[in-house]
C-alpha cells in the first residue's frame, strides 16, 4: 500500500514537472517573472534578433592628452566605456562589468585614469571607482551604499564636487572628492530639504556656480566660495521666479553664462558680468530653447545648442573677437553632450538622427568639417529602410494645437488601413526628440504599425507657458490631448482607429493607464512600464531624495484638496473604466517609481476579471537596461501588440 502511494506520489510529481517545463519559456531570463505571458514565439524571436542587434554609441569626452576620444556602446549585456583614437578606428573596451557603467577621464592628466559610477542592479545608488589603466586596477572610492552624483571638475583633475545622501538618506549635500583617494570626501554644503548641483569650477580653483533647482519652471544661481565656503546667491535678468537649465564660467572667472527663460518663453543664453552685474543675451531672436552650452577654457568661445521643435541647431559665439554669432549646419537630428577638444580646434559630441543609430562625431571650426568617429553595427539590416518620421500637429479639447511626430510604414496592402500605437513620453517636463530607436522601426517596418509620438501640454521645448498647462489640478487636460489624437487618426483616410494601442514609460506609463480609463472604447491595448497608477501611494513610496522634486510638478498630496485631486483621476481607482488589454512591465528595483504601483494596479485589473499580462526584473530598476531583459521585454510587447491589433 505504501509502496503504491509512493509510486503514484512520484508519477505525479514528474508529470507536474513535465507539464512545467512544457509551459516553461526557454527563453526568458532567470531574473524575470511572468503572468498571464505566452511562451515568446520563435518567430518573434527571429524577426527581432536584427533589430535587438542594433548598437549605438555615445561621445563621452576627449581624451585628456589628445589621442582620441571616450564613448559608451554595448558589446555584451550592458554599455561600457571604450576608446577610440581615431575615427573609424578600433573601439577598445575599458571597463568590464556586470552593470552599465558611466564615467569620464580625470581631467588635466595624461595617465589615462577614469572615474567611474555604476550602481547595482538599476537602484541608482551609483558607487564611484577609480580605473588606474597604468595599474590595471579599479577601486571603490565610495561608501558602497549612499547615491552619489558627479558634478563639476577642478580643471586640473585634482578635485571633484560629488553630492550623496549619506548624511539622512535624503539630502544630496555637496562634497570634494580627491578622485585618486577612497574616503577623501570633505563636506562642502549641506543642502536642508533643498537640490543644489555644482555645474562649474572657475579655473583658479576658488569659486564654485551653482544651481539650486525648485522644479523645471523655477531654480536660482549662486557663487560658491570653495575655501571659505561661503555662498552668495547671483541675480536673474528680470524680478520673479524663472528657469536655469544650466552654467559655466568664461575663462577668467569674471563672468558667467547661464541659459534662463527669465523675461521670456524660452531658455535663453545670457552673460552676467560678476563685477559690474551687467547682463549681456547671446541667443536673443532665437524662439526656441537653448539647451546645451560649453565654453572653451582658453579662447572663450562659446557653443550651443537650439532645440528647435525637437532638432539641434549648433551655434557658435566669441566675445573676444566681437564677431556675430555663427551656426554650423548638421543633419537632422539631436546634438547632446558638447566638449572642446583639448586643442580647442574641435568639437564632439553625439549626433542622434531618427533614421540611424546615434554616432560619435566632432566637428572642425576651421572649415566646419564634421567627421564620424563610430560606425555602429544594425544588426545586417539595410539602413536605406530605416522610416524618418513627419512633423504633425492636432487640435485637443481646447482647440489648442499639440506637436507630434509621426512614423508611417513605407509600404502598406492595398486599401488597408494601419493600426496604430501611441507612445508618450515621461516626465511629465519632458520631449519626444526623434532618435532613432530600434523598436521603433520593428513597429513600422515588420509589424506594419504606424508609430505616434505626441509631446501633450506639459512637455518641455514649446515654451514655459505651454510646460504649465497641465501642473496640478490640470493633469488631466494632457489625458484630454490623446483624446484630441484619437480624433486625428479617425480623421485619417489609411489609418485605422478600431485598432490603437498606447504605450509609455515612467509619467507616461501613468499617461497610458489614464487613456485607458478615459478612452477605453477607442483603444484596444496598452503597456505601462515603470508607471504611476495613484500618485498618492507613489509619493510615499518613491525614493525620499525625489519628493520635494516631484511634488513640484505634480502637486502636494499633504494638501486636502490636492490629495482629493489624486484620488479622483488615480487610475487604481477607475480600473471598471479599462476595457482594453493591459501589459505591465516594471523593475523591482526601481526607486523613482516603487514597484508597488505594478503590483496594485495589475491585482486591481485581475480582481475586477480582466487578464493582465504582467513581467517583473529582479535585476532592474527604472526601465530595462540589461539586453537579455529588454530583448524579452520587446518581444512580449511585439507578441502583445500582435495579438490584440489583430496583426498577421
Amino acid at each position: 500500500m505504501i509502496r503504491r502511494v509512493l509510486m503514484a506520489w512520484l508519477v505525479s510529481v514528474l508529470m507536474c514537472s513535465l507539464a512545467f517545463a512544457a509551459g516553461a519559456d526557454p527563453r526568458k531570463p532567470a531574473a524575470i517573472q511572468t503572468q498571464d505571458v505566452p511562451v515568446v514565439s520563435a518567430e518573434v524571436v527571429t524577426k527581432l534578433s536584427q533589430y535587438q542587434s542594433t548598437r549605438t554609441a555615445a561621445f563621452r569626452g576627449w581624451a585628456p592628452d589628445g589621442n582620441g576620444m571616450l564613448i559608451s556602446t554595448r558589446f555584451g549585456n550592458s554599455a561600457q566605456l571604450h576608446l577610440v583614437t581615431q575615427p573609424g578606428g578600433r573601439r577598445e573596451q575599458l571597463t568590464f562589468v556586470d552593470e552599465p557603467v558611466s564615467g569620464r577621464f580625470i581631467p588635466g592628466v595624461s595617465d589615462g585614469a577614469l572615474l567611474l559610477s555604476v550602481d547595482s542592479g538599476g537602484n541608482e545608488n551609483a558607487q564611484l571607482w577609480l580605473l588606474d589603466r597604468r595599474k590595471f586596477q579599479k577601486q571603490l572610492l565610495s561608501d558602497g551604499k549612499s547615491r552619489h552624483l558627479v558634478q563639476a571638475w577642478r580643471r586640473d583633475g585634482s578635485a571633484v564636487v560629488v553630492s550623496n545622501n549619506r548624511r539622512n538618506g535624503k539630502d544630496m549635500d555637496l562634497y570634494r572628492v580627491d578622485p585618486r583617494k577612497p574616503d577623501s570626501a570633505e563636506l562642502l554644503m549641506e543642502v536642508n530639504w533643498q537640490t543644489w548641483e555644482a555645474d562649474d569650477w572657475s579655473a583658479d580653483g576658488k569659486w564654485l556656480v551653482l544651481r539650486r533647482y525648485v522644479s523645471i519652471n523655477e531654480s536660482y544661481a549662486a557663487l560658491f566660495d570653495v575655501e571659505k565656503k561661503v555662498r552668495t546667491d547671483l541675480p536673474l535678468p528680470t524680478d520673479g521666479k524663472a528657469a536655469i537649465g544650466q552654467l559655466a564660467f568664461a575663462p577668467d572667472g569674471r563672468a558667467v553664462y547661464l541659459t534662463t527663460d527669465a523675461g521670456s518663453e524660452f531658455l535663453r543664453l545670457a552673460r552676467l558680468d560678476l563685477t559690474t552685474q551687467k547682463w549681456t543675451l547671446v541667443s536673443d531672436g532665437l524662439n526656441w530653447d537653448v539647451d546645451e552650452l560649453t565654453v572653451h577654457r582658453e579662447t572663450g568661445t562659446v557653443a550651443f545648442l537650439i532645440n528647435n521643435d525637437g532638432m539641434s541647431h549648433l551655434f557658435l559665439w566669441n566675445p573676444v573677437t566681437g564677431q556675430p554669432r555663427s551656426e554650423f549646419r548638421l543633419p537632422l537630428g539631436v546634438v547632446s553632450g558638447l566638449e572642446f577638444s583639448p586643442n580647442g580646434t574641435a568639437l564632439g559630441f553625439t549626433l542622434a538622427r531618427p533614421e540611424a543609430p546615434a554616432e560619435a562625431y566632432s566637428l572642425r571650426f576651421s572649415d566646419g568639417e564634421l567627421t564620424r568617429w563610430t560606425f555602429s553595427e544594425v544588426g545586417g539590416l539595410d539602413s536605406a529602410s530605416f522610416v524618418a518620421p513627419t512633423r504633425i500637429q492636432f487640435k485637443s479639447f481646447d482647440k489648442r494645437q499639440i506637436p507630434a511626430y509621426f512614423y508611417k510604414p513605407r509600404v502598406a496592402a492595398t486599401g488597408e488601413k494601419l493600426p496604430v500605437l501611441i507612445s508618450i513620453h515621461g516626465g511629465p517636463e519632458s520631449q519626444y526628440r526623434p532618435i532613432f530607436s530600434a523598436a521603433t522601426q520593428f513597429y513600422v517596418n515588420e509589424l506594419g504599425i504606424a508609430v505616434l509620438h505626441p509631446n501633450v501640454r506639459g512637455s518641455a521645448g514649446y515654451g514655459k507657458t505651454y510646460l504649465q498647462l497641465d501642473n496640478a489640478e490640470k493633469r488631466e487636460d494632457s489625458v484630454k490631448d490623446i483624446g484630441g489624437l484619437l480624433d486625428w487618426i479617425a480623421q485619417q483616410p489609411d489609418l485605422d482607429a478600431s485598432r490603437v494601442a498606447v504605450i509609455g514609460g515612467s509619467y507616461g506609463g501613468y499617461m497610458v493607464l489614464a487613456t485607458l480609463t478615459h478612452f477605453g472604447e477607442r483603444i484596444k491595448a496598452g503597456i505601462d512600464i515603470v508607471g504611476i497608477c495613484n500618485f498618492i501611494t507613489f509619493m510615499e513610496k518613491t525614493a525620499p531624495y525625489r519628493v520635494d522634486l516631484r511634488r513640484a510638478e505634480y502637486g502636494d498630496e499633504r494638501k486636502p484638496e490636492m490629495r482629493a485631486v489624486f484620488e479622483r483621476i488615480a487610475p487604481l481607482h477607475n480600473t471598471d473604466k479599462i476595457k482594453s488589454e493591459l501589459l505591465v512591465i516594471h523593475g523591482r528595483n526601481d526607486p523613482r517609481v516603487p514597484f508597488f504601483e505594478a503590483e496594485q494596479i495589475a491585482a486591481k485589473v485581475r480582481a475586477g476579471g480582466r487578464s493582465v499580462w504582467t513581467v517583473f526584473a529582479d535585476n532592474e530598476g527604472h526601465g530595462f537596461a540589461k539586453k537579455e531583459n529588454a530583448d524579452y521585454q520587446r518581444a512580449v510587447e511585439a507578441m502583445f501588440l500582435r495579438k490584440h491589433l489583430g496583426l498577421k
